[in-house]
């Protein structure tokens, strides 16, 4: 296990999203501060990273392609997720992804209370209330290239086939590269079968750099606590829980770390798996899953 490789343009990796689009993702999700659906709040955490991510690959001479990038989705079908100029294409490098959002969504941010609290320094702290606020609630424009979907079955199966199909692709073309990571976001149990032999195919893949990882994520509607990267599988309520840390890679150290990072203390053998994920378990999983090292 290495998971070291220099990124660069010459020596790209990727990242594939597979995102269960089934009726169920309808439901609400436990945790959200306003009440919102799993789907909305799904779409809602993959157009932030992807928003954040094209502002760190910025550079004076544009986005660099230090990633490539599929969403995948999985409902009443399994296919690219990615809306407008981008629709029908599986995997796409990041420059593009920066170029061609679907839309433009004006979004009014949450007010920030300590602006004006007493004491503050620096522009907030010397506004009076009323121009903070004003401030404070500027609309904004963020790019959304993802729209929420709940319709169908969780055909769980082959929406993991496709990525394997997409990853054995890139190694391919790409065989030094840090391994390509696979997250998955579900609600519920695979309806088109048992999906562990082809997790098992995904994890089996490998780049002179390591494995592939792949890690899952389940949402809840229930408040009930997260259960975040275990390292075994004895503290987990049942099979399907199960199932699904045994298709999920170890953390990487610098997974770990990162996880450290965000206040997390992880056991040696920590699984890139969360059940019962709450609304901020779904950042806090992208966060984490994403991270990588040495990128030039």
């Amino acid at each position: 296990m290495s998971y070291t490789a220099e990124i660069s343009r010459a020596n790209p990796t990727c990242f594939v999203f597979l995102i269960d689009q089934s009726l169920s993702m309808s439901d609400p999700i436990g945790g959200a501060a306003v009440p919102m659906r799993k789907a909305d709040a799904v779409a809602e955490a993959i157009n932030g990273f992807l928003s954040e991510l094209c502002v760190k690959c910025a550079k004076e001479d544009g986005v660099r392609d230090y990633f490539h990038v599929a969403v995948i989705g999985y409902g009443a079908e399994v296919g690219p997720a990615f809306r407008g100029g981008l629709a029908g294409r599986w995997l796409v490098p990041l420059s593009e992804v920066a170029a061609a959002p679907y839309r433009l969504e004006e979004r009014v941010p949450v007010p920030v209370a300590t602006m004006t609290a007493p004491g503050a320094t620096g522009l907030a702290g010397g506004l009076s209330g009323q121009v903070a606020q004003a401030i404070a609630e500027r609309p904004v424009r963020v790019p959304v290239w993802f729209e929420p979907t709940a319709f169908g079955d969780t055909p769980m199966r082959a929406a993991l086939a496709g990525a394997h199909a997409i990853v054995r692709e890139w190694l391919a073309v790409h065989p030094g590269c840090f391994p390509p990571i696979v997250l998955n976001i579900t609600d519920g149990e695979s309806t088109d079968g048992d999906p562990a032999p082809i997790a098992s195919d995904i994890q089996e893949l490998v780049s002179a750099d390591g494995p592939v990882l792949l890690f899952n994520l389940h949402l809840s509607e229930d408040r009930s606590d997260p259960i975040a990267f275990p390292p075994e599988q004895f503290r987990l309520p049942d099979d399907f829980a199960r199932k699904l840390f045994s298709m999920s890679s170890r953390l990487p150290e610098h997974m770990r770390a990162m996880a450290r990072q965000q206040g997390l203390t992880l056991e040696q053998g920590a699984r890139g798996f969360v059940f019962n994920a709450d609304a901020s378990s779904v950042v806090q999983f992208l966060d984490i899953g994403t991270q990588v090292l040495n990128v030039r």
